[in-house]
């Protein structure tokens, strides 16, 4: 069971999600199996991360086809009937370095099921092979692509790393001058400071199970190039959010991106942009992902779908 507090803010609208004891001793017996997989793991890094990615289940009654057309490659993931004006846009996570659109169908099912739309799953070049502004450039061309195809109504979702490139995108759109804006963002886990302001970056009390400072400073490194972690393309948290369309992100309390979170949706509430945080105690770096394991993956996603499906009918 889950236990929903709504925090009074004059900023942001913030809902703390505990859960229950149950569920608390379901997430314990999944950090013990994340540490087994990771330290049995024999492949290289990347096929390991897909591999770990792989394990959110494939729901029935999705289609799936591989895309390379235009310079845009990916997947589509599609419902067996859906409109033709709606599509996601999926941005993988994977901190610029990891992952792959294959590696994230599962997952992505998850979400076209709960919403019946049509889902691309982005494949963006990875660092430290492509740096700034590669990643940023082949999800506008994606967005682009899209729009050509005819959809009119296009949401934007990423995790981790892929949901600061989420927000990047949503930034540049909105402050483009284009027929087709987003008409939402949901984001899980986002990545967004590069400049690794926030305090649960190195905060002893807060315990990530899955990943850590030097990681994140590491994958900066080899995704910034010439850049600086200053640069709204690697950090959105210090773009020019007014125009930003309504934004959902959920976030764990036990995750070094906890502060990520927090500040981007103080500071798009300030620039008047309507945003739901959702903090859920006790909760790992994208737990969405584990829905064959926990109820609160599984909630957590129907709330995302909510958001999605209310923002598409006003769109």
């Amino acid at each position: 069971m889950l236990n929903v507090l709504n925090t009074d803010n004059t900023h942001a609208k913030i809902e703390v999600i505990k859960i229950s004891a149950d569920e608390r001793a379901g997430e314990d017996a999944l950090r013990q199996r994340f540490a087994d997989f990771w330290a049995s793991a024999t492949t290289d890094l990347r096929t390991t991360y897909d591999t770990f990615i792989s394990a959110s289940p494939l729901t029935d009654n999705v289609t799936l086809e591989a895309v390379d057309e235009d310079g845009v490659n990916g997947w589509w993931v599609r419902p067996k009937q859906a409109s033709t004006a709606k599509a996601i846009l999926y941005i993988h996570g994977g901190g610029y370095i990891l992952g792959s659109s294959q590696a994230y169908r599962g997952f992505v099912s998850q979400i076209v099921a709960r919403t019946q739309v049509p889902t691309f799953i982005l494949e963006y070049p990875l660092a430290p092979e492509a740096t700034l502004p590669t990643a940023p450039n082949t999800a506008l061309a994606a967005w682009q692509w899209l729009v050509d195809q005819g959809f009119r109504q296009i949401a934007i979702v990423g995790d981790s790393a892929g949901g600061g490139l989420s927000l990047v995108t949503l930034t540049q759109l909105s402050n483009g001058a284009l027929d087709v804006k987003p008409i939402a963002g949901v984001v899980f886990s986002p990545w967004v400071d590069m400049t690794f302001s926030g305090a649960s970056m190195n905060d002893p009390a807060v315990v990530d199970p899955l990943i850590g400072y030097d990681y994140l400073k590491d994958c900066a490194q080899k995704y910034l190039g010439s850049f600086s972690a200053f640069d709204p393309l690697a950090s959105p948290l210090l773009g020019e959010l007014q125009k930003l369309p309504p934004l959902l992100i959920q976030v764990g309390t036990d995750e070094r991106l906890l502060d990520d979170s927090r500040q981007f949706a103080e500071r798009a509430a300030e620039a008047g942009v309507s945003v739901q945080l959702e903090v859920w105690e006790g909760m790992h770096h994208v737990f969405q992902l584990d829905t064959a394991h926990l109820e609160s993956s599984k909630s957590a996603l129907n709330r995302a779908a909510n958001f999605l499906l209310a923002a598409f009918d006003h769109g």
